[in-house]
């Protein structure tokens, strides 16, 4: 397999993981954020570890997609690139703040089920710990990513590497839940309202469809930087990145 056709297929292999253990670890930590008294009761704490565990996954995928991409990308704009990578990289921190938050929930859980405690002091500080939870879930996967998915689709749009209307999806869909995100930080609407799941979906359609693209036909071309300009002097001008 060609370097850049295998570099694809890592590239796609990453977004979907990354799709994939959000969707799941959040529906495996509702015992812990739905119910404030969690850390009071039996708990279902395997379900909410395995969550831990799959963000985990999740925030290594995040970072895998700007590592593995930017040697291709840097050819169209290197100062682009390590923008999305190092985005990608504080993407995946504030997702492991929110990891540890919940994994905390749990940890309280255990240590009351074995020396008890104040139920009420218990509780407030469960309630805080998931309101962590939550800031994270913003600021990652709404605000970073919204720029993330900006300075990639247009590094993908310059490119020409994928079919053209895919990074038109993503050049739509990051500002749009850049702009989303924001309004629930000022509390336009709430962070789980059909409004912000709509200014989300773009984004989550950009990524599908470059994984599928990448995973089924790769880069249409071995990626190569875009031909330098003559000056007028006659010497040779840098190609702007």
């Amino acid at each position: 397999m060609h370097p850049t056709r295998r570099t694809a297929a890592l590239v796609g292999v990453f977004f979907v993981v990354a799709a994939v253990t959000a969707v799941v670890a959040l529906a495996l930590y509702q015992p812990a954020l739905a119910d404030p008294e969690y850390v009071l009761g039996a708990g279902a704490d395997a379900a909410v570890l395995t969550g831990v565990a799959l963000e985990v996954l999740l925030a290594a995928s995040v970072v895998g997609t700007g590592v593995a991409l930017y040697p291709v990308m840097s050819r169209y704009g290197r100062a682009t690139a390590l923008g999305y990578a190092l985005g990608r990289l504080a993407e995946a921190l504030v997702i492991l703040v929110g990891v540890v938050a919940v994994l905390a929930v749990v940890t309280l859980r255990q240590v009351h089920a074995t020396s008890g405690g104040d139920p009420d002091a218990l509780v407030t500080v469960a309630r805080g710990l998931v309101a962590v939870h939550d800031a994270t879930f913003l600021v990652g996967p709404g605000l970073i990513i919204g720029v993330n998915t900006t300075l990639l689709a247009w590094l993908v749009r310059r490119s020409g590497l994928v079919a053209g209307w895919i990074p038109v999806v993503g050049l739509v869909g990051g500002p749009l839940v850049l702009a989303s995100s924001t309004a629930v930080l000022f509390g336009a609407y709430s962070q789980v309202s059909p409004v912000a799941g709509l200014g989300a979906l773009p984004v989550f359609v950009w990524e599908m469809s470059l994984a599928g693209y990448l995973l089924l036909r790769g880069f249409r071309s071995p990626a190569q930087a875009p031909e330098p300009v003559a000056a007028p002097s006659g010497r040779v001008a840098a190609t702007v990145a």
